[in-house]
C-alpha cells in the first residue's frame, strides 16, 4: 500500500483515518486496559455505519485483519498491523418508553444510557461499571448487576445493524436472519461489526443495595459465609463478594488502607424491608463488619454498588464458571490468590443462577446457563509484570480444574488467555461447531480475527485460531 491508498480510504470516511506517526494515533489506539496496545497499520475512527462499511471493504481489498474497539475493556489480542475500527464517536441513544426498548449506536457506554431510561422507571441490563461499552458487553452475553433477576443482557436484544465481511450493512432480527442473530449474541465480533443495537429494558426504578466491608484478617471466613448465604436466595437478590488488596495510600479511607478487604455487593430488586431481612443472616455469620453502606437508592445511582474506578489501568484477568462450589474450591482460591499470593490479586465471586438459567425467547449462542457462580481474578500490573502474574493465575485455574465448567467472554483475559483452547471453554461443543459453520458463510477468509476468534469451519468441525 502507498499513501494514495489511505487517502482514498479517507475520502470515503467522515471520521479520522490515522497511521502510525499521525497526531492522535496513540490516543485513538489506546483503550481501557493499558496492558494491551494495538499497533495497527491504519485506524478508522468511525462516526457512522458507512464509515465502518468503507473500512471493512478496504481491509478486505488489501487483506488486512480487522479489529474493533469501543472502550477497550474487553481486549483479547493486540492488533500488530491490520486495521482498527474505533466506534467511540458513534454515540446515539434512543429510548422508546412505550415499547420499553433502547437503541444504541456502536460506541455508546451504559453511563450514557441509564440517565435516559431512568426517568421512565426503566433500566438496561448493564454491568457493574457504567463506563463499559454497551454493544461489546451485550454481544459477549452480558453478566450484569441484575443477572439473577433478569438473566443475560443478550437475551433482551431485538435487532442489530451489522456490517459483515463483504462490507454490506444488514438489519438482523431473530426472524429475518436467525443464524446470524444467534451467532452474534455470544460470538461477538467474529461475524461482523454491529453498528446499532436495539434491546429491551426492564421495569426497575430503584434498588436496595450497596456494600458490606470486612477486614480479611479480622473476618477470614467471609467467602465461606457468603457461599452458605447464597443457598436458597430468591432471584431478586443479586450479589457478589470481592477480596481486594487495598493500597497503603492516603486516598484510601483509613479503616481500609493497606489491608485486604472483603467487599460484599448487594443489588436487591425487592423492598428495603425484605432486603434487610435477607441480608441479616450474612451480617450475623460473616464476622465483624468494618463498615456498611446499604440503602434504598434510585437505579441511576447503582454504579455506587461496585464503585468500579473509571481510570484506565494495565491489568491481567481470568475467569471460571462453576455449577457447584464447595469449601475445597474456596480454600484453593485463597491458597493461590488470597492475601499470601506472590502477586496482589483482586478476587471476585459472583452469584449466578436464578433467571440466568431461563431459555431466551429467541435462541442465541450464549452458553453455560446452568452456572451458579463466576470467579474473576484480576491483577493490576503496577509493580508486577505479566510474566510475574501469568504463572500465579495459571496455578490457580489449573488447581480449580475439577470444578471449572467453562468461561465467559465478558471476563476472559488477553494474549495467552485468549487462545483457541480458552475460547472453546465459552461454548458447548455443538454450539462451537455451528458457530464455525456460520463463520464460514459470512467471513470465510476470517477477516474478523483480531478477537476471541472463531475460525471458519474447514473440515466439518469448528476450530478457533
Amino acid at each position: 500500500m502507498n499513501p494514495k491508498d489511505f487517502r482514498t480510504l479517507a475520502s470515503h470516511v467522515e471520521g479520522p483515518v490515522l497511521q502510525p506517526g499521525d497526531e492522535g494515533y496513540e490516543q485513538e489506539r489506546t483503550g481501557f486496559n493499558l496492558a494491551v496496545q494495538h499497533r495497527p497499520d491504519v485506524i478508522v475512527g468511525a462516526t457512522r455505519a458507512e464509515d465502518v462499511q468503507a473500512a471493512v471493504r478496504f481491509a478486505a481489498e488489501y487483506g488486512l485483519p480487522v479489529a474493533v474497539q469501543a472502550t477497550g475493556h474487553g481486549y483479547s489480542v493486540a492488533a500488530e498491523g491490520g486495521l482498527l475500527i474505533t466506534t467511540g464517536r458513534m454515540s446515539g441513544v434512543e429510548v422508546d418508553p412505550a415499547a420499553k426498548t433502547v437503541t444504541v449506536e456502536a460506541g455508546v457506554r451504559f453511563e450514557q444510557v441509564i440517565p435516559e431510561t431512568a426517568p421512565h422507571g426503566l433500566a438496561p441490563l448493564n454491568g457493574s461499571a457504567p463506563h463499559v461499552g454497551v454493544v461489546p458487553y451485550v454481544l459477549g452475553g452480558g453478566i450484569g448487576l441484575l443477572v439473577r433477576s433478569f438473566g443475560y443482557a443478550a437475551d433482551q436484544v431485538r435487532s442489530m445493524d451489522v456490517v459483515t465481511a463483504d462490507g454490506s450493512l444488514r438489519h438482523v432480527t431473530p426472524d429475518s436472519e436467525p443464524d446470524l442473530y444467534w451467532a452474534l449474541l455470544g460470538g461477538r465480533d467474529n461475524f461482523g461489526i454491529v453498528t446499532r443495537l436495539e434491546m429491551g429494558l426492564v421495569p426497575v426504578a430503584r434498588l436496595y443495595g450497596g456494600g458490606l466491608f470486612y477486614d480479611a484478617e479480622a473476618a477470614p471466613d467471609v467467602l465461606q459465609a457468603y457461599l452458605r448465604w447464597t443457598a436458597g436466595l430468591p432471584q431478586e437478590m443479586n450479589s457478589s463478594v470481592a477480596l481486594i488488596p487495598m493500597p497503603d495510600d492516603e486516598d484510601v479511607p483509613e479503616p481500609m488502607r493497606g489491608r485486604h478487604i472483603y467487599h460484599v455487593r448487594i443489588a436487591f430488586t425487592g423492598s428495603q424491608e425484605e432486603g434487610e431481612r435477607l441480608v441479616a443472616p450474612l451480617r450475623e455469620t460473616a464476622g465483624p463488619v468494618l463498615f456498611e453502606m446499604l440503602r434504598e437508592m434510585p437505579y441511576a445511582e447503582s454504579a455506587s454498588i461496585h464503585d468500579d474506578p473509571p481510570v484506565a489501568v494495565p491489568f491481567l484477568r481470568e475467569v471460571a464458571l462453576f455449577e457447584e462450589l464447595g469449601e475445597d474450591a474456596l480454600a484453593t482460591i485463597l491458597k493461590h490468590a488470597g492475601p499470601q499470593a506472590p502477586v496482589p490479586c483482586v478476587v471476585e465471586l459472583r452469584h449466578l443462577g436464578g433467571a440466568l438459567a431461563a431459555a431466551p425467547a429467541h435462541p442465541n449462542a450464549v452458553a453455560h446457563r446452568e452456572a451458579q457462580y463466576l470467579l474473576s481474578v484480576v491483577t493490576l500490573l503496577f509493580g508486577v509484570t505479566e510474566k510475574d502474574t501469568r504463572p500465579v493465575l495459571k496455578g490457580l485455574f489449573d488447581a480449580l480444574e475439577p470444578w471449572n465448567t467453562g468461561s465467559s467472554l465478558n471476563f476472559m483475559g488477553h494474549g495467552e488467555n485468549a487462545g483457541p483452547e480458552q475460547v472453546r471453554t465459552a461454548y458447548a461443543p455443538e454450539a462451537l461447531q455451528r458457530l464455525g459453520e456460520i463463520k464460514a458463510s459470512h467471513d470465510p477468509e476470517n477477516l474478523f480475527r483480531l478477537n476471541y476468534n472463531i475460525a471458519p469451519t474447514g473440515n466439518g468441525a469448528a476450530t478457533t485460531s
